[in-house]
């Protein structure tokens, strides 16, 4: 079993920036690769960002290319989420996960973090 932990999520203006961390606990010398989810009200739970735990390499949904960047601390069991010019249509709850059951951009993974709220103004 993998337990994750989101933090960093709030409110910010259009053009800011803000960090999301996800902190992993339990098997996690087991882990594949993590990504972030988002779902805003009324929409589906979509694919952000994810990462190859192993090799650092990460991939983007189009909507976020450039923007955000996806990191990982090994050492601390950690996966990171840099979101840069930030706008109103980024409001959703931001979900991170671990290992997925197909590929990294399904939402089919077997472990999932609670959630935290980013809040983007206009």
């Amino acid at each position: 079993q993998v337990q994750l932990v989101e933090s960093g999520g709030g409110l910010v203006q259009t053009g800011e920036s803000l960090r999301l961390s996800c902190a992993a606990s339990g098997r996690t010398w087991a882990m594949y690769a993590m990504a972030w989810f988002r779902q805003a009200p009324g929409k589906e739970r979509e694919f952000v960002a994810g990462i190859h735990w192993g090799t650092g390499d990460a991939h983007y949904a189009d909507s976020v290319k450039g923007r955000f960047t996806a990191s990982r601390n090994n050492a601390k069991d950690t996966m990171y989420l840099q979101m840069s010019s930030l706008k109103p249509e980024d409001t959703a709850v931001y979900f991170c996960a671990a290992d997925p059951q197909r590929d990294l951009y399904s939402d089919t993974y077997d472990y999932w973090g609670q959630g935290t709220q980013v809040t983007v103004s206009s």
